[in-house]
């Protein structure tokens, strides 16, 4: 049950009850959950995790639904070992809960990724997508490595890196409308600051209605009003790996 004195705004939503399909596997220092697609291929994803960590049921499902459409599709544990974000934690805490989990701070397990895709894969053509602290780590990734294709970031956003509207990867960035963690305001400004200072390919994209996480944290079974945007957003991700990847 979520802490209700200091509730956290980026709540678990519908937690699936979902078994998964791939692997657990290590990669050097860094567990990781992967996924294949039924016929070899030589495209990745990266799936990041949100601040509810690499083994939640939705995140994997979100892996599986790309390794469907014939992505290796693999969602190492960015947090590398440390306890994720739980419900049950006094949001009051989440600063300090964050300092040693920082979004921009994953250079080291990303290149770990990099090579395994590489040179235990076969992998010759990578894009990033993740969601909420992953969406946040997207967009870090997409600012500083060219040999990814392309980046979906889910929710996610960078607000205190002056350079972080110079994109080097064609990036799709999908938010809600009701986004209680990032309000419109900065998503008018990522996409003015992008129009002024971006040379690549790029989408804002706001889905009316829509709170925090409703791409991977909402199931469209139980919620038939949200359901046209979920899959809709997550047709978007598809078509946009399919364009660039």
């Amino acid at each position: 049950m979520a802490n209700e004195a200091k509730p956290c705004p980026c709540d678990i939503g519908d937690r699936m009850d979902y078994g998964a399909s791939g692997v657990e596997v290590q990669i050097e220092h860094i567990e990781a959950y992967v996924s294949q697609p039924a016929v070899k291929s030589d495209k990745a994803v990266i799936v990041i995790q949100d601040i509810y960590g690499w083994r939640l049921p939705n995140t994997r499902y979100m892996a599986d639904l790309l390794s469907s459409h014939g992505y290796i599709a693999v969602c190492p544990d960015f947090f590398t070992g440390k306890e994720p974000w739980s419900p049950s934690h006094d949001f009051s805490t989440f600063q300090k809960w964050l300092e040693d989990r920082k979004a921009t701070d994953i250079n080291k397990e990303v290149d770990v990724v990099l090579k395994y895709l590489a040179k235990e894969c076969g992998v010759t053509r990578i894009a990033v997508v993740g969601f909420c602290w992953g969406g946040t780590a997207t967009h870090h990734l997409v600012l500083r490595y060219p040999q990814i294709k392309a980046g979906v970031s889910v929710y996610g956003i960078i607000r205190d890196d002056e350079d972080r509207y110079k994109l080097r990867s064609p990036t799709l960035f999908i938010f809600g409308e009701n986004d209680a963690v990032i309000p419109l305001d900065q998503v008018t400004v990522l996409e003015e600051k992008l129009k002024e200072n971006c040379t690549v390919d790029f989408q804002v994209k706001i889905f009316p209605g829509q709170t925090h996480g409703f791409v991977h944290r909402k199931r469209e079974d139980i919620n038939p009003t949200d359901s046209p945007f979920i899959q809709e957003a997550r047709m978007d991700m598809l078509n946009w790996l399919k364009k660039y990847v």
